[in-house]
């Protein structure tokens, strides 16, 4: 079984971390311009789409959540085996590692995309 040094793998891991919060932080505020939105608008057309937003920054808010557990997760196995192979982890821990790097790109993705259509959604309703 192949092994590696884990201080390789930790800065990306301490990046995803601090990114996550960033992105918690920015929904919150994301909030609270949707929730002026909704004090000031009542048509139809703008209920549906503060719906939608409510909607999605629910969905991110939770996917952000499950994603920060599964690296927290991931730190605490490869702390384990780290200690069993004298500061040396397992090939696995490194793809799984990657996967974990990948979701977070992606996540990363949506949010700033949920990011640039709320921008239109506040433009069109402010």
């Amino acid at each position: 079984m192949s092994y590696t040094n884990i201080t390789n793998i930790g800065i990306h891991h301490t990046d995803a971390i601090r990114g996550l919060s960033f992105y918690k932080e920015e929904l919150n505020i994301l909030e609270e311009r949707l929730f002026e939105v909704a004090s000031k608008n009542n048509s139809f057309e703008a209920r549906q789409g503060i719906e939608h937003f409510q909607n999605q920054f629910v969905i991110q808010h939770n996917n952000i959540h499950d994603l920060r557990h599964k690296f927290e997760k991931h730190e605490t196995n490869m702390a384990v085996d780290a200690n069993s192979h004298m500061g040396r982890v397992s090939q696995v821990f490194i793809e799984e590692e990657q996967n974990l790097l990948n979701d977070y790109r992606n996540l990363e993705k949506i949010i700033k995309e949920l990011r640039r259509e709320f921008n239109q959604f506040l433009s069109k309703w402010m």
